[in-house]
């Protein structure tokens, strides 16, 4: 995972001062994979697109009441691609993923609030670009309020949305269908 961190490059300065923390994370910390490293830890997202690269799906999150990109906790694994793509299936229902590389599409670190006997901590968040069908059928899981394919179009007129968001919308548009 280190090894693939400090492949990863980025023209985004906001994302390279990212970058250069989660490297330095993951170098200091074992176990930053586990949940259980209550500072923060690694997980893994996905940025599902249609092929066309004119829609992505997002999920209503239901305990932070807004839409992202689907993902979750590493839980000791390492290879966040394959948390991705987990993540992704037990989010959406979908089948049929494609990972357009196994390098990350973007990363992100960011704040987690104290809820219940949860402290504070940051997720460090790597997250790849996948490919799907809208025809496919989606599952709506516990997690989320609902399931939507957006246009990105309507995404980037957005202002409820985070920098990260704004940004993968940004580079989504930059690769080829």
């Amino acid at each position: 995972m280190l090894a693939m961190l400090r492949a990863y490059s980025t023209e985004d300065a906001d994302e390279r001062e990212m970058l250069a923390r989660m490297q330095e994370f993951a170098a200091a910390h074992e176990d930053c994979c586990e949940r259980s490293l209550k500072i923060g830890h690694m997980t893994g997202s996905a940025w599902v697109v249609d092929q066309a690269r004119e829609r992505a799906l997002l999920t209503h999150h239901r305990k932070l009441n807004r839409w992202m990109q689907v993902g979750g906790h590493a839980d000791g694994e390492t290879d966040l691609l394959a948390v991705a793509m987990r993540e992704a299936r037990e989010e959406s229902g979908l089948v049929t993923l494609r990972a357009v590389s196994e390098m990350p599409f973007d990363i992100d670190i960011h704040e987690i609030p104290e809820r219940g006997p949860e402290p504070r901590h940051f997720h460090y968040d790597v997250r790849f670009l996948l490919e799907a069908a809208p025809s496919e059928e989606l599952v709506v899981s516990e997690e989320s309020h609902a399931l939507a394919w957006i246009p990105l179009g309507e995404l980037a007129a957005r202002t409820d949305l985070d920098e990260s968001m704004r940004r993968m919308v940004r580079k989504t548009v930059l690769i080829p269908a």
